[in-house]
């Protein structure tokens, strides 16, 4: 009874019409690549046996005329089968019997076999300028090249990068949208030239050298947000447990317009507003749309004048357990910062900051509100460098910036904290310093105590982790490529108000605490709990000439990047695991088709033009493979012996099987998406 109360018909019957969608969109690309390959056969003479879009067994077919047309069981692709001309039998083009026949396709001159083969990859590049021409005409929304947090130690943060930042180019190639920030760093070798305006709409210039630790290069940086609020659910778009929560008047597609008496335009405006005033009670005013009342249709209602709501949100104080730490060493240090000219160095260990011991007098939690709090003032700090295998203390003083800590992305994989007010980042060790007297932990855990695990697990008998969904236990574990892992578990505490604690102590004693938020605390987390739509703006021709126009540079785009993203494959600047086969290929297009059909063509359309650029690389039994040989042949006036192609042809086929094998496996068992995304993406 409880799956029928929750089955949702209209959910159910708008998902499956996105498989529908799906099912004629990818069969439209074979479709129209196959059909290449026919017409052009046709046009020629040959005689054509068999069109079919699929492979392996023929589940349904036709005979019109002199050709079978069919529907087969493996929907991985297509083929035309024509005299002369059969994959799974190189000899028959080898054959002089078969050459013999005027309506065979090896009896043909070698410019009629390049133009029958070549007639697919045409067909496509064609398709793809016209699904992008539709889907341009329509209009297609796009996140901006604008950038929202910036994730701690990455190479964009230790370049300075910040919030509000806009990319216009990369390496010399213009960045019209986010995609492009992420394929322009990801298909590069060595330093990339990023050049942009930053959020004060002053140009810049920095060289960057991108992170590969991952599947692809990276720099660190993720799109930015819209002061729109998103729906996590209907009628729900805040965190439960958190200020905004509380106040229980925020509703799906409220725009922020001020926030007590600051305007509002963007979402580094907004955070820069609630970082500063962060231990403060905000007063936000939202513009909402009426909803349409009964019997008045969309249209009535979008005439309705939309209002102007205020609603009041308390101060977010920081969840604890009341342990403090030991501070790590530096881990990275932002170029033109504070502690950059200062010479700081990561290696290094800030111990003492104005003669407050890092640790037992100052919980390195706070440091960076502490040292953001003491911005345009001199603040001496002291700190230990490894110097000839000796431990020596050196003195710096410095003057902070106006920036606050626990406000950049975090990594699920465990990023350090940072302190943008001088531009470092560190580590918090798990040993145990201080305990706060009653607190969650005190009577249960001691200094000296060494934390090695942590579990962040919902109570019993609760289901919704304030998201509307359940992420499951989030676990936390000491190792040796990510020792130190606290500062992560205090973000995640933060991110996720509903979740209890339970720690290991010590290598094996079990600890179950609630944090609690000290009331008499003045530690205040930045964000109030209120969820973003993304930004994005509409890329929409001014007329199907313009449509053209803009397709026929996306088509040029796409085939560079598939050349830049085959070249980074073979030198390894590209992982493998970045390849994704039917399977992922069928999710990603559901996906775009859920969000209507102009998002659908456009990735039809890359697909496309994927499928000409990969179908005409030098390979036996792909299209190229087969023009390899009509040039040889061309060039010699000499066919290759049937020796030679049914050799090539079951090394191509070994080659093409194992890779589908392999982007198969790929999709079953490596591509998944962070259980724990939907944690870093509210305000």
């Amino acid at each position: 009874m409880d799956l029928i109360a929750a089955f949702d018909p209209a959910k159910f019957a708008s998902t499956a019409l996105s498989w529908v969608w799906v099912a004629l969109g990818l069969g439209l690309v074979i479709f129209f690549h196959e059909l290449g390959h026919f017409a052009v056969a046709k046009w020629c003479g040959v005689f054509v046996e068999r069109f079919s879009i699929g492979f392996g067994p023929i589940l349904w077919s036709i005979k019109r005329g002199e050709t079978e047309y069919a529907l087969s069981a493996i929907p991985f692709g297509g083929y035309v089968k024509m005299l002369g001309q059969d994959d799974m039998d190189p000899s028959q083009l080898s054959s002089e019997e078969i050459a013999g026949d005027p309506r065979s396709y090896s009896a043909k001159t070698v410019w009629q076999r390049m133009a029958i083969i070549s007639a697919g990859v045409i067909m496509n590049i064609i398709t793809g300028l016209f699904f992008f021409a539709i889907a341009f005409q329509s209009g297609v929304e796009a996140r901006p090249a604008r950038l929202g947090p910036v994730v701690v130690g990455k190479p964009a943060w230790k370049a300075g990068l910040q919030t509000g930042d806009v990319i216009t180019r990369i390496n010399g190639r213009k960045c019209s949208d986010f995609a492009d920030i992420m394929r322009g760093v990801a298909l590069t070798r060595g330093e990339v030239e990023i050049e942009g305006l930053d959020r004060n709409n002053k140009p810049f210039k920095k060289m960057i050298t991108p992170d590969k630790t991952d599947t692809r290069r990276m720099i660190g940086v993720a799109p930015s947000l819209d002061v729109t609020l998103g729906a996590i659910r209907p009628d729900k778009c805040t965190i439960g447990g958190t200020p905004s929560a509380d106040a229980d008047a925020f509703l799906p597609d409220d725009q922020i317009v001020s926030v007590s008496g600051q305007a509002v335009k963007t979402f580094a405006e907004l955070q820069d507003v609630l970082i500063q005033q962060r231990d403060e009670e905000l007063e936000f005013v939202v513009q909402r749309q009426p909803k349409a009342e009964k019997g008045q249709t969309l249209k009535e209602a979008s005439k309705v004048p939309p209002e102007r709501v205020t609603i009041k949100v308390a101060a977010n104080r920081f969840r604890t357990i009341g342990l403090s730490m030991d501070i790590e060493k530096i881990t990275s240090v932002e170029k033109d910062s504070p502690a950059g000219e200062a010479g700081l160095l990561a290696g290094d260990k800030i111990i003492r900051v104005d003669g407050q011991d890092v640790g037992n007098t100052l919980n390195p939690e706070e440091l960076p509100d502490y040292l953001q709090k003491k911005h345009g003032q001199a603040v001496e700090i002291v700190y230990t460098r490894e110097v000839g295998g000796t431990k020596k203390e050196f003195t710096a003083t410095l003057t902070p910036r106006n920036r606050s800590g626990w406000t950049d992305q975090f990594e699920v994989a465990g990023s350090p904290l940072s302190a943008p007010a001088i531009g470092v980042s560190f580590q918090i060790t798990s040993q145990v310093l201080k305990v706060q007297p009653d607190s969650p932990a005190a009577g249960k855990i001691s200094p000296n105590d060494r934390i090695t695990a942590v579990e962040l697990f919902l109570p019993p008998g609760t289901t919704d982790d304030g998201f509307g969904i359940s992420f499951g236990t989030l676990k936390f574990e000491a190792s040796e490529k990510q020792p130190n892992f606290w500062a992560q578990v205090i973000w995640t505490m933060q991110m996720a108000p509903a979740r209890h604690v339970r720690l290991t102590v010590n290598q094996s004693d079990k600890v179950e605490v609630e944090p609690f938020r000290d009331p008499a605390s003045q530690h205040f987390f930045p964000k109030r709990g209120l969820v973003l739509q993304s930004d994005s703006f509409m890329q929409k021709a001014e007329s199907f000439g313009a449509a053209l126009s803009m397709a026929a540079d996306h088509t040029r785009s796409n085939g560079t990047e598939i050349y830049l993203t085959l070249r980074n494959l073979i030198r390894g600047d590209l992982s493998y695991k970045e390849l994704h086969g039917p399977i992922g290929i069928a999710g990603v297009a559901h996906q775009f088709a859920s969000q209507g059909i102009s998002p659908l063509l456009l990735f039809l359309g890359f697909l496309s033009v994927n499928l000409a650029v990969l179908n005409f690389l030098p390979i036996p039994v792909l299209d190229g493979g087969h023009m390899v040989f009509l040039c040889w042949e061309a060039v010699t006036r000499k066919r290759p012996s049937e020796r030679v192609l049914i050799a090539a042809t079951y090394v191509g086929m070994a080659f093409v099987l194992s890779l589908m094998g392999l982007v198969i496996y790929l999709d079953l068992f490596v591509h998944r998406s962070a259980s724990a995304a939907g944690l870093f993406f509210w305000v």
